[in-house]
């Protein structure tokens, strides 16, 4: 058995990617849940307080990220933390506490089991 090894640095510190996904057929879906507009602000809060770049965070956009059901969802790397948020405090609160400062904000986890 070889010995683990530690990977290398990422390239970014933190990486968040919201779901923008419009499903066609009239289902449920982030994009029907103003994604688009927590994602827009997320860039302009983390742009703001210069947190974006290399070694920094990357905010991203993501087609499905199949939690539907608890739309709309962003999810937080390397830590793999699920949000669902539903007003700018809520994004600032995210960019502020978890971008920022590495610490979770609780109140807006998205429950485990949900799904699409």
């Amino acid at each position: 058995m070889s010995e683990y090894q530690k990977p290398p640095a990422s390239y970014y510190e933190r990486h968040i990617f919201f779901c923008l996904n419009e499903r066609g057929s009239g289902e449920e879906s982030c994009a029907q849940h103003r994604a688009q507009e927590g994602f827009d602000r997320c860039k302009a809060q983390a742009k703001a307080a210069k947190l974006l770049g290399p070694g920094m965070v990357r905010v991203n956009r993501a087609g499905c990220l199949d939690r539907c059901a608890g739309g709309p969802v962003a999810v937080v790397y390397p830590e793999a933390v699920w949000y669902t948020y539903v007003d700018n405090d809520d994004i600032d609160e995210i960019v502020e506490s978890h971008l920022k400062n590495g610490k979770v904000v609780e109140r807006l986890l998205t429950p485990a089991n949900v799904g699409r």
